[in-house]
């Protein structure tokens, strides 16, 4: 074994990489179209399947030995993270106390390629004491497992996609294709949302886009970058320089914002002799500038200012006042973009 470890590959030639290719062609296509014969041979134990799991009044419990246990594994991942509460249960540990975790109100899918799994068949007798229903992923429809369990559905592949026809590699692609199948046909029914997807991952990116609002990100308070229209350039400069953020709001008396003024604004000044002492703010300032409600979420004043080309934002309320700012900076550093 170690000298063959130790053998150095010969180099690839480029008709070794066309085989190498060819092969790669040939698994995929082959794994792709068990996934359509299953489709096709798709029957009311599927409808009946999903039907049971939207009544469950526990949880899904998704058990399998081995490859199956690791398609399992990934199947109760699915199904947590859009709204069935779901974890995964070893058959081995389950026959050393696990099986304590179930309920009569639970419902087990368990897979099995062969459907004659030692470690599966052992938890069926008490999980059927038990109460709870099982619903079996088998490529053998006449196996013990599928003549025990609730409702059965079909795995079964013509070929596994291994030159050597032993390693499960098309049979564990279409139990994870029906898994995925019946998870999202699940949250389908229930009107699942991809806000209800975020909730359930605020960690993540999407958790970021769909959770986080322009009043969990925007600069208020003292920390607003506001003046009046009758503010000198220079005084706007100073309160553009002490809130760090570019710009700044023009308010009328009400804090209503009528125009802004930004960094690029001050180039063109500039650029246009303007005398920074005397002139007034409102001479330069952008008027009607472009606003986000503080309710919006933060990944809509993305959409905005790429849209508009702008870096940053004046936020309003239901009255339009003034009530906060922010910019592409704030954003980026939450982690919306």
């Amino acid at each position: 074994m170690s000298s063959l470890l130790n053998k150095k590959p010969a180099p690839t030639t480029r008709s070794d990489r066309q085989l190498t290719l060819s092969l790669a062609r040939d698994v995929l296509l082959l794994e792709a179209s068990e996934i359509h014969a299953l489709a096709n041979r798709l029957d009311d134990n599927f409808t009946n399947a999903v039907n049971l799991i939207l009544r469950c009044q526990g949880r899904v419990v998704v058990s399998g030995m081995g490859k199956s246990g690791h398609i399992g594994g990934k199947i109760a991942s699915t199904f947590a993270s859009t709204g069935t509460p779901a974890f995964f249960m070893h058959p081995a540990e389950a026959s050393h106390g696990d099986l304590g975790m179930i309920t009569a109100g639970d419902i087990v899918i368990a897979l099995s390629n062969s459907g004659e799994s030692d470690e599966i068949l052992a938890i069926i007798p008490p999980l059927k004491r038990l109460g709870a229903s099982i619903i079996a992923i088998t490529g053998k429809d006449n196996s013990s497992l599928a003549k025990a369990a609730d409702i059965h559905l079909s795995a079964h592949v013509s070929k596994e996609a291994c030159p050597l026809g032993l390693s499960p590699t098309s049979s564990t692609t279409v139990a994870l294709a029906l898994g995925d199948a019946l998870a999202l046909c699940v949250l389908d029914q229930r009107d699942f949302t991809a806000e209800d997807f975020a909730r359930s991952h605020p960690g993540g990116s999407l958790g970021r886009r769909l959770l986080v609002h322009v009043s969990d990100l925007m600069r208020t308070g003292d920390k607003t970058p506001q003046v009046s229209a009758n503010t000198t350039l220079s005084e706007g400069l100073l309160e553009m320089s002490r809130k760090g953020l570019g710009l700044t709001a023009i308010v009328d008396a009400n804090n209503k914002p009528i125009g802004i003024f930004t960094d690029g604004d001050l180039r063109r000044a500039f650029e246009k002799n303007v005398n920074v002492a005397t002139s007034s703010i409102a001479d330069v300032m952008h008027q009607n500038p472009f606003t986000i409600h503080q309710d919006k979420l933060a990944i809509e004043a993305v959409e905005i200012m790429e849209q508009r080309k702008i870096n940053g934002l004046l936020v309003t309320n239901d009255d339009g006042i003034l009530v906060g700012a922010l910019n592409m900076h704030d954003l980026l550093l939450a982690k919306v973009v």
